[in-house]
């Protein structure tokens, strides 16, 4: 069991978890089971005193769209927030770009993050709107003004924003847990890559909410 400090130094962060990244969303970006993992986001949730939450939220035509030509991860160059293209998805008012049932509306969470929302940059993590980290969210800075020191993170995709929002946190300087059993990937091997990173660069695993425990202190 890992035993939690006081709650009220905790957040519990879902990262992009919407229909776009499930098989809800079939021809988009799905991801296997994606859409199992609302009940461990919400069980982590209450072992912390603030939620946090993330949507993609991109426009229709970005410059990253993949084609017949320029498949989907093929590499993109001649934009500074643009690494590779992308299936269409998480357009705003689309099925994809909600959250998937289950989880609370955003105006119900204690801090939101829309990402990606301009069509030439196509940022991951949950802190910085752009590749470069040097446009914040705001995000860590909501999180040191609440005195919160550790964060319960799980949502999609493990590999990719997940990935990049845990090591993000990590630097930053909080104590961060990946919730395994709150997380799915899009590739088996890329999943496994980044979570042997993120366990590297000092991020807590564990396979699911019943191993936390709160301090009685």
């Amino acid at each position: 069991m890992l035993e939690l400090e006081s709650k009220i130094h905790i957040a519990s962060l879902d990262v992009d978890a919407q229909n776009s990244f499930t098989p809800i969303c079939p021809n988009e970006l799905p991801i296997p089971l994606g859409h199992e993992i609302v009940h461990e986001l919400n069980q982590q949730g209450t072992f912390a005193q603030l939620r946090i939450g993330t949507k993609d939220a991109h426009p229709a035509n970005p410059v990253w769209l993949a084609n017949q030509n320029q498949p989907t991860l093929s590499a993109i160059s001649g934009y500074q927030n643009v690494d590779v293209r992308w299936p269409q998805h998480c357009v705003p008012g689309s099925l994809g770009f909600k959250l998937i049932e289950g989880l609370p509306h955003p105006q119900d969470y204690d801090y939101f993050v829309w990402k990606g929302v301009e069509p030439d940059m196509h940022p991951y993590g949950a802190c910085y709107h752009d590749i470069h980290e040097r446009m914040s969210t705001g995000l860590i800075e909501f999180l040191i003004a609440h005195q919160i020191t550790t964060v319960i993170v799980g949502g999609l995709a493990t590999d990719y924003c997940v990935k990049t929002s845990v090591l993000q946190l990590l630097h930053a300087g909080f104590k961060t847990i990946l919730n395994l059993g709150a997380c799915r990937g899009l590739s088996p091997h890329t999943t496994q890559e980044a979570i042997k990173l993120m366990e590297q660069k000092g991020a807590i695993l564990i396979s699911s909410s019943t191993q936390l425990c709160s301090s009685r202190k």
